[in-house]
């Protein structure tokens, strides 16, 4: 049973290497130990703090990103529109100057039927005229056969000049 009761020594020896290891560990190692441990603590602080900054600049930069994407997409609507209405300008535009140039093709066209037709009418008054004349110059020579008919047309003529 001696080993499950030790002697009065063995417990005194015992108790004076616990208390010297005690105090040796309270004088040099404890301090090590509590300053690696405090180390310790102070870098994951540290990182924890580090972290939560990362996050804060992660955050920060996406809200920028955001803000950036949202002015791209901004800049793009405008844009856009701004090509949208140029798109409608150069429409426009060349639906006026197709307008223009069809007015013009259209005068040109009615200035050119125009004296088209005048010189048709002149052309059909010059050969009214002729055959007129062709006619008038059978009739006179047949009124004027004859001697008397000559001298009555003279004295005839002779009185619408006096009353004129």
């Amino acid at each position: 049973m001696e080993l499950f009761t030790p002697d009065f020594g063995l417990v005194f020896w015992m108790f004076v290497a616990f208390l010297l290891l005690f105090l040796v560990l309270g004088k040099w190692g404890w301090p090590v130990i509590v300053k690696s441990m405090n180390e310790r603590a102070d870098t994951i602080d540290k990182g924890v703090e580090y972290a939560r900054e990362a996050k804060e600049q992660l955050d920060s930069a996406r809200a920028e990103a955001e803000k950036f994407v949202t002015e791209a997409q901004k800049q793009q609507a405008e844009i856009l529109r701004d090509a949208a209405k140029m798109k409608t300008q150069i429409i426009e535009e060349a639906r006026k100057e197709a307008s223009e140039e069809a007015k013009k093709v259209m005068d040109a066209a009615k200035v050119s039927i125009e004296q088209s037709r005048k010189e048709a009418e002149l052309q059909f008054r010059n050969e009214v005229s002729r055959f007129s004349l062709e006619i008038a110059e059978k009739m006179v020579r047949n009124q004027l056969a004859s001697d008397a008919a000559q001298t009555q047309l003279v004295d005839k003529l002779l009185n619408e000049i006096e009353k004129n």
